[in-house]
């Protein structure tokens, strides 16, 4: 009989033969800048979520300061126990404000926030129809869901259409606005078209969307819900739900990972909450044509933030990050599982928090590499 070490080892060995193995590195860093504490090494990071550069704005950590000041470290408890405080409803508030929505409840993190939302409406007799680029979150909450899951191609709205239309009951439909691999944007619209013709439940996941897609002029009429995030333009850590409040109530009393989680850290809250307030506002616009500007000097009308470079194999995608580290440019190759077999990538992600000068030394370095294909085309719609 085979061990339970001899079993772990095998299978290290299997994912290091397949060039795939993985594992964190200490990244010394405020903001793009910094260093690999494992070298030495200065790098900038084009590998960042944190889109607008909030993570290290002075009102954001200030914001968190005061917050950590006043309610300590961590809430202590779930929401529906005693973890609750006033800056969690006060987040709440502006964030349904924000997106336009009755209610909206916040998540420790976005992945739990799928979760939650998934299996709180996915119940038995439902067909949940999910875009199969859509992110992990999504796959494992529908996974989790009692419903039928419908994967169908990626933004083709006739199989959608389709999958709808043999629905046996209720449907729900649920997608990424912007996809997290290739930056390309989901044809909102005509999504909020077919629910209406359907009858069937809206579910963006809007994560990525800080370029847009904007959906709220797209969901009138439809029964929708709007995923988001704290933990990327934000810059801070947590997920939310918003949409009507009958909904948010519901999910506040069946989503399991909202009732048995400790709440997010009131310094949290507090960080998403003054984000907010700046997206907003007129420096908000001022990053958001900030960042504009840098994912038009990698990749001209690319509609995200997220530019990937297909290279096929996982040999070529780590060649490619270990040349461009060599310059002190950080972008780490993604490979299966995390994007499908013979799509490994560079994945680059560009911040209004990067200087001008590293993104034209990115562009520079990218047209050095040997062999490389175009950047990969996005999806206009």
């Amino acid at each position: 009989m085979t061990s339970w070490a001899e079993r772990v080892a095998s299978s290290c060995d299997e994912v290091r033969a397949e060039c795939r193995w993985r594992a964190p590195r200490s990244f010394d860093a405020t903001g793009p800048s910094g260093t690999l504490t494992d070298s030495g090494q200065r790098v900038v990071s084009f590998a960042s979520n944190d889109y607008l550069g909030l993570a290290s704005h002075p009102a954001v950590i200030d914001a968190a300061r005061q917050a950590l000041t006043r309610w300590g470290a961590g809430a202590g408890a779930s929401r529906l126990v005693t973890g609750s405080r006033p800056v969690h409803h006060e987040l709440e508030r502006a964030l349904a404000d924000a997106a336009g929505c009755e209610r909206a409840v916040v998540f420790p993190t976005g992945y739990s926030t799928n979760l939650g939302v998934l299996t709180t409406f996915g119940q038995s007799g439902v067909r949940i129809c999910s875009d199969e680029r859509n992110h992990a979150s999504i796959i494992d909450g529908a996974r989790l869901a009692q419903a039928e899951v419908a994967v169908y191609p990626h933004l083709d709205m006739d199989a959608l259409d389709a999958a709808l239309a043999s629905a046996p009951g209720p449907a729900m439909v649920v997608s990424d606005t912007v996809f997290s691999m290739d930056g390309d944007v989901a044809p909102v619209a005509a999504m909020a078209e077919l629910c209406r013709r359907h009858g069937a439940l809206l579910v963006l996941d809007e994560a990525h969307g800080v370029l847009g897609p904007d959906p709220g002029l797209d969901l009138a009429g439809v029964e929708a819900l709007r995923v988001g995030t704290l933990s990327k333009a934000l810059g801070s850590l947590g997920g939310y739900v918003a949409g009507p409040a009958p909904f948010i109530e519901l999910v506040e009393n069946r989503a399991r990972s909202y009732i048995f989680t400790t709440a997010p850290t009131p310094a949290d809250s507090a960080a998403a909450l003054a984000a907010l307030a700046i997206v907003h506002s007129s420096e908000g616009d001022a990053l958001r044509s900030r960042l504009r500007r840098y994912v038009d000097m990698v990749a001209p009308g690319h509609p995200s933030p997220i530019v990937p470079v297909v290279l096929g194999s996982e040999e070529a995608a780590l060649h490619a990050a270990e040349a461009l580290l060599a310059q002190g440019l950080w972008v780490p190759a993604i490979r299966p599982p995390t994007v499908a077999p013979g799509t490994a990538r560079l994945r680059i992600t560009l911040s209004a928090g990067h200087d001008q000068t590293d993104v034209t030394r990115l562009a520079e370095a990218l047209g050095r590499l040997p062999r490389l294909p175009r950047v990969a085309s996005p999806v206009h719609t």
